[in-house]
């Protein structure tokens, strides 16, 4: 399948132009990494405390960050994830802890900020842990068991505990909901003690900073592993001058989609990093058609200029550069459109990176080798294009 029947575009003609559309990019995104949003690490890589928060209604983000202020927890950051109607949200706070305790401190704080109006003497429902709910039932003893208590309402908090948080996901919108769960007198009885709130913390999650500063080290080295090693192979498959044209453009792509995502303030997480190195294979992979192809016609086209091998080249992928980008393209756009708030990050990656890379292979890596040339005749030296090697 072919988009282009026998195209004959100048790309090489139009460098200049691409040239300053890298730069703005490249330059904006340089920009806000050193001075406006910096590099807007997630929680995987700067420490923090994920809390999992469901609520009874749709929640009002600017009400909880102004409820997270007035508690101390400044900075927070909120997020939807799973479905609209589910009503839930992870809450960033910028609070590291390292300790067990942090666990249980992280969800009160969380609580005591978010609870209003709470009446005296009762304990919210919602949030209440299982220990506190058989030890007001041992105590009220509504079902008037004596000896038998704790076996029974052992079993009738553990009732309350499961309707609450695998039933109704978290959150009791009314007293009645037990009512086919638990004794008449126990449900009677839990008025007296406990309140409904309109919301439940479902889950506390926390990243040490030493945890997040040894991720952040190995990401490093991942992606220069990733492109040392593109390095070498090209320079050995190809000339190190493929290789250094490669590896330049692969770091354009990276510079771009990190930088977008400090001007867009979107976290960087373990799944962006992982997007990040499937770009650069992907990438590469995209610039290797096109070095292969120019390497094809350099033999076959000895005493043309450089600069029309390479154009003619390009022209002669194109349609396969736009058949498999654009297909790539569209599998991400949809798993970013549909794949939900966890897999955003990721997604958004792909989906700025695929159309970054795919513009790089043709307006970044082909010219630096018409520029290499070029360089080459400016010294005096011997005017070819690059040396072939066989197969």
């Amino acid at each position: 399948m072919e988009f282009f029947h026998n195209p004959n575009y100048d790309f090489l003609g139009k460098k200049w132009y691409f040239l300053a559309f890298s730069l703005v990019f490249s330059v904006a995104g340089v920009f806000s990494m050193l001075f406006w949003h910096y590099i807007p690490y997630g929680v995987d890589f700067r420490g923090g405390t994920l809390v999992y928060v469901k609520f009874s209604h749709t929640p009002n983000d600017n009400a909880l960050r102004s409820a997270m202020d007035h508690a101390g927890l400044h900075n927070a950051k909120i997020q939807r994830y799973d479905l609209p109607s589910d009503n839930e949200v992870l809450i960033d706070l910028d609070v590291q802890e390292t300790s067990e305790q942090a666990l249980d401190r992280g969800k009160t704080r969380i609580i005591n900020a978010l609870e209003t109006d709470t009446p005296a003497g009762k304990q919210d429902l919602n949030n209440a842990p299982f220990l506190t709910i058989k030890n007001y039932l041992l105590d009220k003893d509504p079902m008037h068991l004596g000896s038998d208590a704790d076996q029974k309402y052992t079993q009738q908090a553990t009732d309350i505990v499961s309707t609450r948080d695998k039933v109704l996901g978290g959150v009791f919108n009314s007293f009645d909901q037990l009512k086919s769960q638990v004794d008449p007198g126990v449900l009677a009885s839990l008025p007296d003690g406990f309140f409904l709130s309109d919301f439940g913390v479902r889950n506390v999650e926390i990243v040490g900073p030493q945890v997040g500063a040894q991720l952040r080290k190995q990401a490093l080295l991942a992606t220069i592993y990733s492109l040392a090693g593109m390095l070498v192979y090209l320079g050995f498959r190809f000339e190190w001058i493929y290789g250094i044209a490669a590896v330049v453009t692969v770091f354009h792509d990276t510079l771009i989609t990190v930088g977008a995502f400090s001007l867009l303030n979107k976290d960087i997480s373990l799944t962006v990093i992982a997007a990040i190195l499937t770009l650069i294979g992907y990438s590469n992979n995209d610039t290797i058609v096109v070095f292969d192809r120019i390497r094809e016609n350099i033999k076959l086209m000895r005493r043309e200029k450089l600069a029309d091998i390479v154009n003619r080249s390009i022209n002669q992928t194109l349609s396969r550069t736009i058949l498999t980008a654009g297909l790539t393209f569209l599998t991400v756009l949809a798993l970013y459109l549909f794949g939900g708030e966890v897999l955003r990050g990721f997604s958004l990656a792909l989906v700025i990176g695929i159309l970054i890379g795919t513009y790089s292979s043709i307006a970044i890596a082909a010219p630096i080798l018409v520029a290499y040339q070029d360089w080459r005749i400016s010294k005096g030296k011997r005017a070819v294009a690059m040396p072939v090697r066989a197969r």
